[in-house]
């Protein structure tokens, strides 16, 4: 089932695309980086992969139009970790009580600034939010609740990402649950190179699927 829904209908009102594959054993809500939406073309891809290992996805905007049209003036927002985390908390409290996917456990796909914000959301939902992913990830701005977090987490990161490498190093020797370090080789921030982005994907779902619990029922 795929289906455009509105999360947060009375207070901002964001666009949502949710997809939810028969028997799902879990749901992926995904973080966009700064300056993107629901639309990132590598999100979309990395989804496809986790529906097809049989997990829902929901795809948001972090930001309303007027959010997006100011932050694109003076980027007020996008690093703006508190509001984002706030943000995405808010949608998952509302789609895990939410037809038709209430119930599923929850991960989180976190890419640039919005990693920071899916540990930070991971951190202050321990018994909601059970696995993370981070793809080209920024951990390090969500500093203060790293100790907090109690989910699986999975960090990856381009071999040529050099100084985000090391901001993920840092990052994950303050993560107190398991967690992973995975360096996808000859990839860049942006993981534009063959193969790089089809490695992100399959590691992100074989991660959901091993940490997640299994779906009531």
């Amino acid at each position: 089932m795929d289906e455009q829904i509105v999360v947060l209908a009375e207070g901002p009102g964001l666009d949502a695309d949710l997809h939810l594959p028969a028997g799902a054993g879990g749901m992926v809500v995904f973080a966009h980086g700064s300056g993107s939406s629901r639309r990132s073309g590598r999100n979309i891809q990395v989804a496809r992969e986790l529906q097809r290992a049989g997990l829902a996805t929901l795809l948001f905007d972090l930001l309303t139009g007027d959010e997006e049209r100011r932050d694109a003036v003076d980027a007020s927002l996008r690093f703006d970790i508190p509001f984002l985390t706030d943000r995405l908390t808010a949608v998952v409290d509302e789609v895990v009580v939410r037809p038709p996917v209430a119930g599923l456990p929850v991960g989180l796909f976190g890419a640039s600034t919005g990693a920071a914000a899916a540990l930070g959301t991971a951190a202050a939902r321990p018994g909601v939010v059970h696995s993370v992913v981070s793809r080209g990830g920024r951990p390090d701005l969500a500093a203060e609740a790293l100790s907090e977090v109690r989910a699986p987490t999975l960090l990856l990161v381009g071999s040529l990402d050099r100084q985000v490498i090391a901001l993920n190093e840092q990052a994950a020797a303050r993560l107190p649950a398991e967690h992973q370090l995975s360096i996808i080789p000859g990839a860049t921030h942006l993981f534009e190179e063959p193969g790089t982005l089809e490695e992100v994907a399959r590691q992100a779902a074989a991660w959901f699927v091993r940490t997640l619990p299994p779906a009531p029922g």
